[in-house]
């Protein structure tokens, strides 16, 4: 017979043992796509819609640091175009604690749980507008994936018909009326309407990210894209995602979510600072 105080002292060891040999990130992985938890990443809660998703993006945004910038403004003004769940947001406040960011995300269910991040990081100084950002203030046809990857209706008209609900869009021009030092674009497939949209008003922004989305049967617009960006004098630098995300092209493309092919672009003005 154990005594009982032996029992419940070999249990905190073995609790401990197991909190420090399981990752919050290892036990992530275990976790089936599309079922809700939270983790506590950096010492805070974060609720996760997906875990392959997050998994992607934490390594994206916090490993690899694809957003990071360098600024003398030391309260940069930073407009977050798909925000999902606000990693992106988070570590932007992360790098500049007195960061005024604006963050738009037009899906409601992941919408509420970017509410739940940002408070849960006590940054309430964080703007969240819960739209999707086109050329005018409109309601679109939207289709919710449960991740990172929900799409306006007209940019895929065969899957999620039962998620497809309709969701307010607005312009970024109104929130254009000053410097902006990084405007972040991952709005599957509405960057280059967004783009045409404010194309007058990119001499006031510094640095842009637009994740471009090509679509399976329809007219590439990559051209039109990278024509705004370089008549707005950005200096272009680009990267694929996942970087093996092409393979034998010519044999053949994969096809997620009714896209064949995604390219990260990164521009920025030679005289920011």
């Amino acid at each position: 017979m154990i005594a009982p105080e032996l029992k419940a002292y070999i249990k905190r060891k073995l609790n401990l043992k197991t909190s420090k040999s399981v990752s919050e990130f290892d036990r992530l992985k275990l976790v089936p796509r599309y079922v809700k938890t939270s983790a506590i990443i950096h010492g805070k809660e974060l609720q996760i819609p997906d875990s392959a998703s997050f998994l992607f993006m934490y390594d994206e945004i916090f490993k690899t640091e694809i957003y990071k910038f360098k600024t003398k403004n030391k309260s940069p003004y930073i407009i977050d175009g798909g925000a999902n769940i606000g990693l992106a947001s988070i570590y932007f406040k992360q790098l500049y604690p007195s960061a005024e960011i604006v963050a738009f995300e037009p899906d409601p269910f992941i919408f509420d749980i970017l509410e739940a991040n940002i408070k849960s990081h006590g940054l309430d100084d964080v703007k969240l507008i819960n739209k999707g950002l086109w050329n005018e203030n409109t309601s679109l046809k939207f289709q919710s994936e449960g991740a990172d990857a929900g799409i306006l209706e007209t940019y895929n008209k065969s899957n999620y018909k039962a998620n497809s609900k309709s969701v307010p869009m607005t312009s970024l021009r109104p929130y254009i009326k000053s410097k902006v030092d990084l405007l972040k674009l991952d709005i599957e497939g509405a960057e280059t309407v967004v783009l045409k949209d404010i194309a007058e008003d990119l001499d006031k922004v510094d640095r842009i990210f637009v994740e471009y989305h090509s679509f399976v049967g329809q007219q590439q617009t990559l051209n039109e894209l990278i024509n705004i960006l370089t008549e707005a004098k950005f200096r272009i630098y680009m990267s694929i995602p996942g970087n093996d995300a092409l393979k034998s092209p010519f044999m053949g493309l994969s096809n997620y979510n009714n896209m064949d092919f995604q390219l990260n672009i990164f521009g920025f003005k030679q005289d920011c600072n």
